[in-house]
């Protein structure tokens, strides 16, 4: 019995011992990232001296060639590229679009969603159809929808405090609102935008179509718009809508991932992945999507780096490419992994904007989960508190089929939705020192989960 409780003293000294020390290092972190920390200077950069970078672009290229030399700057161990394949769609000449009432014409901000065909040079034009789930434009069938432009209008939930719970209860629209239409017979779809803000800004993003259908072109609508059309249609039924837009989807192009890469000292052969997605929507600067997730992976291997950290486990930042109309990137990341037997053994992905650090999504067992927990007290003082079940993110997704855990970063959510897919994600709506935050918390997570595994 005594030994035992010798035993058990020794290591609850031993774990509050490695606790002070953990502590006193994940302190460092921050005081690094936040002190001198280069993930702003990077976004700045990214956003205003290259721009939107939709992938197959000019854009997308400078942004490619632009991180590999960051990186090489840096003096990580490896940088490298990965080819990709990337689908390469061009919005063309801007929209057009209004609402006929009478003899009353009024123009109404839209843009084509992602993957949309074209309307054609003398636009679309014809009679309204408002609906807000796909159930309700299939109770009204073909004979009441043929011939017409459905229009989309489900908000996204206001009460849902997650406003990525209130996205994924909306974007279904967005996906396959065109499909839907045109199994009906309808020529033409407009999509309310995803977001709860009043504004004048449509806000894109990417739809596909069914097979055995017609393409019929879809856009997405401005909310203030949208609704001036719903109360116009309440008003006058047998209005009309016009759109034209010029859209087109050219043969698939060639492109990269990004990596960088800090080599263990003890486990190389097990691999930690960071990263965000380096391509954006064609309208936007594409700042917190998911140009801060980029330059905050990045800044995860500087300041291991900057702090002389030597990684037990070899440590990667990736930019992923084509995440935001085809996956591409990500998929061809995982499946090189399995093609080259590595062991990724977690992945950590911040798509989901430069906002205040809130805690990290986990995709696991319960027992991966549960090694997790005890680093909670670690990540408290720094408002690291929503650690649990929850999602990873998009472009790590296909590293699940090889058992890795993924993790994704959680920022508050409240004002992604502002921004996202829009003219308005620009540099100037990121904070300096919540970005860097972000990346302090990503770095934490990833010396943890270096120094002890899963």
């Amino acid at each position: 019995m005594k030994k035992t409780i010798t035993l058990l003293f020794t290591l609850l000294v031993g774990y509050a011992q490695a606790q002070t020390a953990d502590s006193v290092t994940i302190r460092k972190i921050y005081n690094e990232a936040l002190a001198n920390g280069k993930s702003y200077n990077w976004l700045r950069y990214l956003t205003k001296q290259i721009g939107p970078r939709l992938s197959g672009s000019d854009g997308a290229q400078k942004a490619v060639d632009w991180t590999k030399q960051v990186m090489e700057k840096e003096g990580f161990d490896r940088v490298f590229l990965q080819d990709v394949m990337v689908p390469h769609w061009v919005r063309g000449a801007k929209e057009v679009a209004y609402i006929q009432n009478g003899k009353q014409k009024v123009s109404v901000p839209i843009a084509a969603l992602g993957g949309s065909v074209a309307t054609g040079p003398k636009g679309v034009e014809a009679g309204v159809i408002e609906v807000k789930s796909f159930p309700e434009l299939r109770a009204l069938g073909a004979d009441k929808v043929k011939g017409k432009i459905v229009f989309y209008n489900r908000p996204m939930d206001p009460t849902k405090i997650n406003t990525f719970e209130a996205y994924g209860g909306a974007v279904d629209q967005r996906a396959n609102g065109a499909t839907e239409a045109a199994k009906l017979g309808a020529v033409g779809a407009i999509v309310r935008s995803m977001t709860n803000v009043r504004d004048d800004n449509p806000h894109v993003g990417g739809m596909r179509y069914g097979t055995g259908v017609p393409l019929i072109p879809t856009a997405a609508i401005s909310t203030n718009a949208a609704d001036l059309l719903s109360k116009s249609l309440a008003e006058n039924p047998n209005l009309t809508f016009y759109f034209k837009q010029n859209c087109e989807t050219l043969p698939d192009a060639k492109s990269y991932n990004v990596v960088g890469e800090i080599k263990g000292s003890e486990k190389p052969d097990e691999i930690i992945v960071v990263g965000g997605h380096l391509d954006s929507w064609d309208l936007a600067e594409g700042a917190h999507d998911d140009g801060a997730g980029c330059v905050q992976s990045i800044e995860v291997l500087r300041i291991m780096k900057a702090l002389g950290i030597k990684p037990k486990r070899t440590i990667r930042a990736v930019m992923f490419m084509n995440e935001e109309n085809g996956l591409r990137g990500g998929v061809a990341y995982a499946d090189l992994a399995k093609k080259n037997n590595e062991k990724h053994i977690a992945a950590v992905e911040s798509d989901n904007g430069g906002f205040t650090p809130r805690g990290f999504g986990i995709v696991g067992t319960p027992d991966q989960r549960a090694k997790v927990m005890p680093w909670k007290p670690l990540l408290a003082p720094y408002g690291l508190l929503e650690i649990g079940a929850g999602g990873g993110g998009a472009d790590i997704g296909p590293l699940a089929q090889l058992g890795t855990v993924l993790f994704g970063f959680k920022p508050d959510s409240q004002r992604y939705f502002d921004y996202h897919h829009t003219t308005v994600d620009t540099f100037e709506t990121v904070s300096q020192r919540e970005l860097e935050l972000g990346a302090a918390s990503m770095a934490a997570l990833v010396y943890l989960l270096d120094q002890y595994g899963l």
